[in-house]
């Protein structure tokens, strides 16, 4: 009788922490869907940040989101306690040469997403990003050694030949958009890499790039809004949000990759595109031509075969795991 009440009462408790762990699983499954919107959202939103500051040249936005988003990072790691993460990386010689190699592409993406935002290529800056999950398989293949399935060969050779139509049919390429794509996806390399959170690793690379800003904004700016005590209190405001705008989605992206799946990130992604996308058609009134709309087509289309093959792959693991 004792050993049959032991029993029972170990299945029960048993019971219990399955109930305590499933609901547990759910709410951060929910917790993490809800950041992953948030930060593709708020980067999908973000040109109308920067169309807001347009008067601002590129490079000394660039300068103030480099300074401010050092400034936040600093307080958000002293709240934190995770000054420690950064002595050990700067410590690191193989570390701290990836991370000025990330520094310098991270610089270079914000740059030409920032013109591209103000001189009407949003269009060409969306298509950069709808590109960018190809582009990362592509090197993933070179670099980590993984092996292309047969739609994923399919995708990547949809896209590509959208980019050639492009080319051939209509005389023009899409620059801007495959160089986000090459900064981002590069860029995306190397920090896998260093494997760093992506709080400390976005720190040490506004530090690297600290000096450039500011040298370039005291002394190399020659613009009525390099010197902020001659702007409105409105744009300063503005150019002091740029950490924000910067540094927020970072931390719900980074806080969604530890409650989700990478398969579920990956469809969330292209949020950030689809509404630059919508901003620039039906808000700003860029001019969707038909060479455009041939690229897009095909992108599209290889971003459809990508997602499937994802999820028929994801739905055999699962069986397999089973």
């Amino acid at each position: 009788m004792i050993s049959d009440a032991i029993a029972y009462t170990a299945t029960l408790l048993q019971l219990n922490c399955a109930v305590r762990l499933s609901m547990t699983t759910e709410h951060q499954s929910k917790q993490g869907m809800l950041l992953a919107i948030s930060a593709y959202t708020m980067w999908g939103i973000a040109p109308i940040y920067f169309k807001a500051i347009n008067q601002v040249s590129p490079l000394e936005i660039v300068g103030h989101r480099i300074i401010w988003s050092f400034l936040l990072l600093s307080i958000l790691l002293h709240i934190g306690r995770r000054w420690r993460n950064v002595r050990d990386v700067t410590r690191s010689k193989n570390k701290m040469l990836c991370l000025f190699s990330t520094s310098f592409l991270v610089g270079i993406n914000w740059l030409i997403f920032i013109w591209a935002i103000n001189n009407n290529h949003m269009l060409d800056a969306s298509l950069g990003y709808y590109i960018n999950p190809l582009f990362n398989v592509v090197l993933g293949m070179l670099f980590l050694g993984e092996r292309l399935r047969k739609l994923q060969w399919f995708a990547v050779i949809l896209a590509s030949i959208g980019v050639v139509i492009q080319l051939l049919a209509f005389g023009s390429i899409p620059i801007v958009a495959i160089a986000l794509a090459a900064t981002f996806g590069v860029y995306g390399l190397l920090r896998k890499k260093v494997s760093l959170d992506a709080q400390t690793g976005l720190f040490i690379e506004t530090l690297i790039m600290l000096p450039a800003a500011a040298i370039y904004l005291l002394w190399i700016a020659d613009s009525p809004t390099a010197n902020l005590s001659h702007n409105t209190l409105n744009l300063n405001l503005l150019l002091i949000s740029a950490g924000i705008v910067t540094t927020l989605p970072l931390l719900c992206f980074t806080g969604a990759a530890t409650r989700l799946k990478l398969s579920t990130l990956g469809f969330i992604q292209y949020i950030g595109p689809s509404l630059m996308f919508l901003l620039a058609v039906l808000v700003y009134g860029e001019d969707f031509s038909q060479d455009k709309a041939i690229t897009f087509a095909f992108i599209w289309s290889a971003l459809v075969i990508f997602s499937y093959d994802g999820l028929k792959t994801q739905k055999r693991s699962g069986k397999t795991k089973c």
